[in-house]
């Protein structure tokens, strides 16, 4: 099947933000809190790629993983990746919390109010990538342009929400919670020259591509990936692509980078495969 770009979905958010990121204009000054990229009718895949801007902290949530999901009818847990892009002096991104606890204590912190200052609020940069695995307890802070690669399926459950009026699922999530600190590292590596591995060993990979001239991916009949041009543009098959887009690759595909763009490839796995046409 040819590549696709995907539709862009624009989300209007009340922590969101009007100035956007390079790609993406904002004519109607709307608050956008999310960019994100709709799958083609009929179609189920296994992740899901969004911008976010905030200018307020998101909720404290958490995400079931695979095994629960499943047994409560869902096609699959979320894992979710951040791609820091932008990022204020003091911002800040919530990953577990500062000790452990039991889910009693997590409970009532999250309905005290006191859930604040027990997640972790780690300091975050332009250029940090975090890989957050289900049942982390996690808020992305104020201040944020990032890109989010997950699992696609729509299923959080918030445990707080600073006073805001939206429902809250506090038994669902803690129920499928750790409730201890986060000691996950990423740390982006290069396997082959253009090419940079910047999450693994989790539900899917993210890599950065920088090299000049074209080549090849081979997926094969069983996979998908993701192309995120987040700077510049180039060609795919011969069609342009451009930053603020998102393209399905499936089979095979030949790209061609703009030598000043900034682009990434996302695929389900936890390992990198060797998709590259010799």
């Amino acid at each position: 099947m040819p590549s696709q770009r995907l539709k862009t979905i624009r989300v209007a958010k009340p922590w969101g933000r009007e100035t956007l990121w390079p790609g993406f204009d904002n004519p109607e000054g709307e608050r956008i809190g999310e960019i994100w990229f709709q799958a083609p009718p009929g179609a189920d895949p296994e992740l899901m790629v969004k911008y976010l801007f905030t200018s307020e902290r998101l909720s404290i949530q958490v995400h079931e993983d695979d095994a629960s999901a499943l047994a409560a009818g869902h096609a699959r847990g979320k894992d979710e990746a951040w791609i820091i892009l932008a990022a204020e002096p003091d911002s800040t991104i919530a990953l577990g919390l500062t000790h452990e606890a039991t889910q009693d204590f997590l409970r009532a912190a999250a309905l005290d109010g006191s859930i604040e200052t027990l997640v972790d609020w780690k300091p975050v940069a332009a250029g940090d990538v975090i890989y957050s695995p289900a049942r982390t307890v996690h808020a992305i802070g104020a201040g944020l342009t990032l890109i989010e690669v997950q699992q696609n399926v729509d299923l959080t459950y918030r445990l707080y929400d600073y006073g805001r009026p939206r429902e809250l699922h506090v038994d669902a999530g803690i129920a499928v919670s750790d409730p201890v600190p986060f000691t996950r590292t990423t740390t982006p590596r290069t396997v082959a020259p253009g090419r940079s591995v910047l999450t693994e060993g989790g539900k899917f990979i993210v890599e950065r591509w920088d090299w000049t001239g074209s080549r090849t991916v081979v997926l094969g009949s069983d996979r998908s990936g993701w192309l995120i041009p987040v700077l510049g543009g180039g060609l795919i098959d011969n069609a342009p692509y451009h930053a603020g887009e998102c393209w399905l690759v499936e089979g095979r595909a030949t790209i061609a980078p703009d030598p000043s763009g900034d682009l990434l490839f996302a695929y389900p796995g936890a390992a990198p495969m060797a998709i590259f046409e010799a």
